[in-house]
C-alpha cells in the first residue's frame, strides 16, 4: 500500500479500537473454572472491579496503539508479521475488557483518545531504532503488564470470578508474548529506559482509574 493509504488504514483501526468496534481473534470470553461459581458483590468491591477493568481497557487501547506504532515503521516483513499478530491476539483483551465494564456498569476512560496517540507515537519511536529494539521494547512492555495484572489479582474481590479468570488469561497471554519477543531476537533495553517506562505506565494507570 502506498504511504496515504497505509496512513488511512491507521486511522481507520484507531477509530475503531476508540469507538470498541475492533474484533479479535474471537477466542471464548474466558469462563469460570467448573466449581468455582460467582457470588454477589458489595457495591465496594464492584467499584473496585470497575476501577481495575478500566485501567485495563485502556491499557488494552495503549498496547493496540504501541503494536501498531511499531509495526508502521518495521522494515522486517516477519518481525511486522508478529508485531501484527501480537496486536490482534491483544484485541481480544480488549473485548474483554469492555464486557466487562459493560456487566459491572462502568464506563471506559475518557482519555482513550490520548493514550492511543501517545503510544502509537512512542512505539514508532521505538519501532524505528531497530528491529531487536522493538521486540526489546515489546518483552519489557509485557514483563511490566505481567507485574501489574498480578497486583490487581492480589486486591480484586475473590468474589468477582469473572474478573478473576479475565485478567488471569491476559496474563498467561502477555507472559507469552514477552517469550515470543525474546525468542525473535530482542535486545534488553537499558534500565533508564526501563524506569521511563514503568513511570509513563503509572501515569496512565493512575489516572484511568478516575477519569
Amino acid at each position: 500500500m502506498s504511504f496515504l493509504n497505509n496512513i488511512v488504514n491507521e486511522l481507520d483501526i484507531a477509530l475503531k479500537t476508540l469507538s470498541d468496534k475492533k474484533t479479535g481473534t474471537d477466542r471464548v470470553y474466558p469462563p469460570i473454572p467448573e466449581g468455582k461459581n460467582s457470588e454477589d458483590m458489595s457495591q465496594k468491591e464492584k467499584n473496585l472491579s470497575i476501577k481495575f477493568m478500566r485501567i485495563n481497557h485502556a491499557g488494552e487501547v495503549a498496547a493496540q496503539a504501541l503494536y501498531r506504532g511499531q509495526a508502521f515503521v518495521c522494515k522486517d516483513p516477519e518481525v511486522k508479521k508478529h508485531l501484527i499478530h501480537a496486536g490482534d491476539e491483544e484485541t481480544d483483551h480488549l473485548v474483554w475488557c469492555k464486557k466487562r465494564l459493560d456487566e459491572l456498569g462502568g464506563n471506559s476512560s475518557a482519555l482513550n483518545p490520548l493514550w492511543y496517540a501517545g503510544s502509537f507515537a512512542i512505539g514508532a519511536i521505538f519501532g524505528s531504532m531497530g528491529e531487536k529494539t522493538s521486540l526489546g521494547f515489546v518483552e519489557e512492555t509485557e514483563k511490566q503488564v505481567v507485574i501489574h495484572l498480578q497486583k490487581h489479582l492480589d486486591k480484586v474481590s475473590h468474589k468477582d470470578k469473572e474478573t478473576i479468570a479475565i485478567l488471569k488469561t491476559m496474563q498467561a497471554d502477555e507472559d507469552l508474548h514477552a517469550g515470543q519477543a525474546n525468542e525473535s531476537g530482542a535486545e534488553e533495553l537499558e534500565s533508564p529506559t526501563k524506569k521511563v517506562m514503568e513511570v509513563t505506565a503509572k501515569v496512565m494507570t493512575s489516572t484511568s482509574a478516575y477519569i
